[in-house]
Parts: structure tokens; C-alpha cells; sequence
């Protein structure tokens, strides 16, 4: 199977998506890029064995020092120490401004290490070497960096666009299938918010999703991020067309923030959540009836929760009204308007309350 590529446009900061087997284990994938001296890879201690000692042999011919950090696993550790702990290795290995960082892991690696690239010296180039199929579809791909607030997920961050992202298809064979199931909760997305024939075609090649059958992750992965370059071309810092990209992600973030980072799967809150704003679609008039159950259907196959935690009503609503695309207080949804288009709606609590109790576990 040979490569491709996807294209994010944005000027000076445009950069490539790479997608295909064996591509972190090939120099050829890293050259062209900014030349630097001195190379950090931040990973974390559960991709380390896996693929750091790979990654290194591949930019050994580039780089005359390749160094790593190793993180400790898990959205609870995406915050102020671990963000620390790539600073001081930054700092204490005297790396400068030409200094070039590998993200090598899923999307708390790829986050973390974008933002610290963001801020180290105001501003260094990084890489995406994402490890996990919602790494490569999502969170790789656009330039949003962040770390996590006890009060908020991502709310502490920057847009900090990568150099070129390297999808390895084959790192997805050594993922847990409940990693491969939080990205296909990304994959999906795609369909209802953009491109009604994908949401087609992903009910039908499913099965071989799950089954990581490679022809199948390769066009999910390359149209997924085509749909994510269009998005992200037109509107780089979300101020208008990319919240639509967020659809499930503000009943998602409270689940993940409600009941502690790490609990749920990132992709698992977003799954749940995407059932919540069809549900509030449809009850706002927005979507046609039938949405809800085709999405319910279509996530519970993948393998995801389509029931949320029980949390007083209260406490969602708090949470809500910290979302990055909340207003004034006033919390705001990203719904279907019709298979294939979203946009930005405000909601009525007492909605939104409905639509929690009726997808929400008994206390």
C-alpha cells in the first residue's frame, strides 16, 4: 500500500499530512523539514517501548543529538507538571530556538508537546508522530495545542501549527480496541457535520474498521483529514466554520471534566456526547427525525457508551458553561442543521435538561 497525502492550506504555516503503513520507521517521512541540530521526542511510557527507539533510529541521520522525555499516561496527566517536565528537559539540555520536537503518541502527547513548542523560547517547530487513530484523524491535524483545568478541558492552550504530520497506519495494530473504538468517534463525526455519503460508507465498512483492516483505516483516515484540511483552511482560530468540528464535544467535555480526566476516553465522551446534540437537534427542530437513532445505532456498533455518567443537573450545566464556545454564560451547541451541515445554536436549559435525563444513567 503506498502513502498519501492531504494538504492543509494556510499560507506560510501549510504543512503535510502523511498516511500510510511503515511511515514512522522511514527517514524519508522527516526530511525537508526545518534543519535543526538537536531534536527532543516527547512520549509517554506506554508508546516508549512500542515505537521511541524506532523513531530515534529514523532521525538519527537527521539530527546530530536525538533526545526523548517520557510522560506518564493519560488525560489526567495532560497539565502544568507534565508540561513542566518537557520544559525543563528543553531548558536543562540547553536546546534553542531551531531545537525540533517530535510528538510521538495520541492526543495528550500531541497536545502537550505542540503547546510547549508553542511557548519554549516563543515558538519552536514540533512534529506529529501520532500513535492512536484518533490522534490521526482529529487532534494531529489543525494547530490546537493545550493542557487541561480542573475547571475545563483544553482551556489553557494556543493555535501552534505543526511542520507535517506522520500517520503511521501501522501503529494502530498495537492500540487497545478500546483506543480504535475512541477514534472511530472522531471518524464518525465527520459524516453528520460534513459529508453525508461518508457517514454512508462508514456504516458500511464498520466491521472492517474494527477489524483494522488497512484499505478501510486508509480512506477513513485520508477523508477524515481532508474533510478536517477544508475546515481548517477556511477558518484557522474557530471563529466561525471550525466549532462545527466540535459536535458532541460540549456534552463530551463535561462528562470527561464531571467525572475526572481518564475516567472515559476522550473518543468515548465524544461518542455519548454526539447522541446528546442529535437528540437536541432533533428536539430543536434543527434535524430531521431519525438522526438520533441512526447515530445511536451507528456508535453503540463501534463500541462506544451511548448512555453518559449520572451527574446532578447542576453540574453539567456548570461545566457547560465553561466550554470554549460558550458566550456571556451562555452555552452553545454545535448541532445538525441536515445530514452533511452543522452550525452554532444556542439552546433552553430546560432542553438541554431533557435531553440529559433522557440519556443519562439512573443515580
Amino acid at each position: 500500500m503506498t502513502s498519501e497525502t492531504v494538504s492543509i492550506e494556510l499560507d506560510e504555516r501549510g504543512y503535510e499530512i502523511r498516511i500510510g503503513p511503515g511511515l514512522l520507521e522511514q527517514t524519508s517521512s522527516y526530511a525537508g523539514l526545518a534543519k535543526a541540530r538537536n531534536a527532543l521526542i516527547v512520549t509517554n511510557e506506554v508508546v516508549a517501548p512500542l515505537y521511541l527507539e524506532r523513531l530515534k533510529a529514523s532521525l538519527q541521520p537527521l539530527h546530530a543529538k536525538v533526545d526523548a522525555v517520557i510522560l506518564p499516561d493519560g488525560e489526567q496527566h495532560k497539565d502544568w507538571a507534565s508540561l513542566n517536565a518537557i520544559i525543563d528537559k528543553l531548558l536543562s539540555s540547553a536546546s534553542d530556538r531551531k531545537t525540533l520536537l517530535y510528538a510521538l503518541g495520541g492526543g495528550v502527547i500531541g497536545d502537550m508537546t505542540g503547546f510547549a513548542a508553542a511557548i519554549y523560547m516563543r515558538g519552536v517547530p514540533f512534529v506529529q508522530v501520532p500513535t492512536t487513530l484518533l490522534a490521526q484523524v482529529d487532534s494531529s491535524v489543525g494547530g490546537k495545542t493545550a493542557i487541561n483545568h480542573p475547571l475545563g478541558k483544553n482551556m489553557i492552550g494556543a493555535f501552534y501549527q505543526p511542520l507535517r504530520v506522520i500517520a503511521d497506519l501501522d501503529t494502530i495494530d498495537t492500540l487497545p480496541a478500546r483506543e480504535v473504538a475512541a477514534g472511530l468517534a472522531e471518524i464518525i463525526k465527520y459524516g453528520p457535520i460534513a459529508d453525508a455519503a461518508f457517514l454512508d460508507w462508514i456504516e458500511t465498512n464498520l466491521d472492517a474498521l474494527l477489524a483494522r483492516d488497512k484499505t478501510a483505516l486508509a480512506y477513513a483516515v485520508r477523508r477524515s483529514c481532508e474533510i478536517k484540511a477544508w475546515v481548517v483552511g477556511q477558518d484557522e482560530r474557530e471563529s466561525g466554520l471550525r466549532a462545527i468540528l466540535n459536535f458532541g464535544h460540549t456534552f463530551g467535555h463535561a462528562i470527561e471534566a464531571g467525572l475526572g480526566y481518564g475516567q472515559w476516553l476522550h473518543g468515548e465522551a465524544v461518542g455519548c456526547g454526539m447522541v446528546m446534540a442529535a437528540d437536541l437537534s432533533e428536539r430543536l427542530g434543527l434535524a430531521a427525525p431519525g438522526l438520533l437513532d441512526r447515530l445511536s445505532r451507528l456508535i453503540e456498533r463501534a463500541g462506544l457508551p451511548v448512555k453518559a455518567p449520572y451527574m446532578p443537573l447542576a453540574r453539567w450545566l456548570e461545566l457547560m458553561r465553561v466550554d470554549k464556545k460558550a458566550e456571556g454564560g451562555a452555552i452553545r451547541f454545535v448541532l445538525i442543521e441536515g445530514l452533511g451541515k452543522a452550525g452554532m445554536h444556542a439552546a433552553p436549559d430546560e432542553r438541554v435538561a431533557s435531553v440529559i435525563a433522557a440519556h443519562s444513567l439512573p443515580q
